[in-house]
């Protein structure tokens, strides 16, 4: 609203032509997000308390019963500060914007289900997987198939290190486009077992991808490094930009010890939104780098849980997801949390030195 507001005045003052910089927009963007954050959040959080939405700790894992009963669905927080800075920086008028805020808000409607069956209704587990992934589907199935049928996109794959190696998927572009946003979505969602394991590299995850979305829009910079340019798309930059911002300002209340969690309606609605910029900026494949802790704690509950089955009850680990198994070996959560934000920056650094390796 405010670039709607102020730069068609551009023309009498010409201050304000700073208006039309993504760049500036995605900071300004990323401020509004964590200073309204850091001021809302203590009302948010007395709220959630006093509605009693209460986090529900399961007895088999590792002993946090005393984190139990700290308000959960603090992604209502996160959502809502990301959202009301992306409407007040960004230009409202470029469907690509549109189209990542309805998937942001569609992933974060079937994590709000999830959390309001356990909290309200005190079932602890929630909606069932079946129901879940089908809310995932449907919200994939529909921002992807829009996505692909825009003219200026393509269904083409970029694959990373292999710069005349673009196989055309055709409609099956698809389907890899919707594992990809559904992988994200629930790979952040079993990351989020610790106070801030999953904000960090939530955080570093949409600071990568604000360079690549801005670098796809931007004719000059897609052509130099050789990516795909997709006319409009760097407007997602400010997208990027409110997720950093709203990130760290949950981060403040979510830090070791956690005031507040986030509860599924924030970890599917992040995960989601960041495996769907994936797509649009064309670095699907790059998502498992820049995403790669996410990656490795999904990898874990899998080979666990096939494991098991195969071998008549033996495990691999002493409990997944990862994080859960260096707790079991000792290890103290705050140590685990800043281990994974560092293993996080790497991981988006070498995501970002692809770049010049095309």
């Amino acid at each position: 609203m405010i670039y709607h507001l102020l730069y068609p005045l551009s023309d009498q003052f010409s201050i304000l032509n700073v208006f039309r910089y993504i760049t500036f927009r995605s900071i300004y963007a990323m401020l509004t997000a964590l200073i309204l954050s850091i001021i809302i959040g203590p009302t948010c959080i007395n709220w959630l308390r006093k509605l009693k939405f209460g986090q529900q700790i399961k007895e088999c894992g590792p002993d946090h019963q005393s984190k139990s009963g700290t308000p959960t669905m603090g992604g209502l927080l996160f959502g809502f500060c990301m959202l009301l800075s992306v409407l007040l920086w960004g230009d409202l008028t470029n469907k690509f914007v549109w189209l990542t805020i309805m998937v942001f808000v569609g992933f974060g409607a079937v994590g709000f289900t999830d959390d309001f069956i356990k909290v309200v209704r005190k079932h602890n587990d929630g909606l069932s997987p079946r129901g879940k992934l089908l809310g995932q589907l449907v919200i994939s199935l529909g921002a992807v198939s829009l996505l692909v049928s825009f003219p200026e996109y393509s269904t083409r794959l970029m694959v990373p290190f292999f710069k005349n190696f673009q196989p055309d998927l055709s409609w099956v572009y698809v389907p890899v486009g919707m594992f990809v946003m559904i992988g994200a979505s629930n790979g952040v969602n079993l990351t989020d077992g610790l106070d801030g394991l999953a904000i960090g590299p939530a955080v570093v995850s949409a600071g990568c991808f604000a360079l690549f979305v801005y670098v796809a829009g931007h004719v000059n910079m897609a052509s130099y490094l050789q990516v795909a340019y997709i006319p409009g798309v760097g407007e997602v930059t400010v997208i990027c930009g409110s997720m950093i911002g709203a990130g760290l300002g949950f981060l403040w209340f979510n830090a070791f010890p956690a005031q507040v969690f986030m509860g599924d309606v924030g970890s599917l609605s992040i995960g989601g939104t960041l495996g769907f910029i994936a797509v649009l900026c064309k670095q699907e494949l790059l998502l498992v780098i820049v995403g790669g802790l996410f990656v490795v704690e999904t990898l874990s509950v899998i080979l666990q849980v096939g494991y098991f089955k195969v071998s008549g009850g033996k495990r691999i680990f002493r409990m997944a997801p990862l994080h859960h198994h260096f707790e079991k070996k000792g290890l103290h959560e705050s140590k685990i949390i800043i281990r994974f934000w560092i293993l996080s920056l790497l991981l988006a650094v070498m995501a970002l030195g692809t770049l010049k390796l095309r």
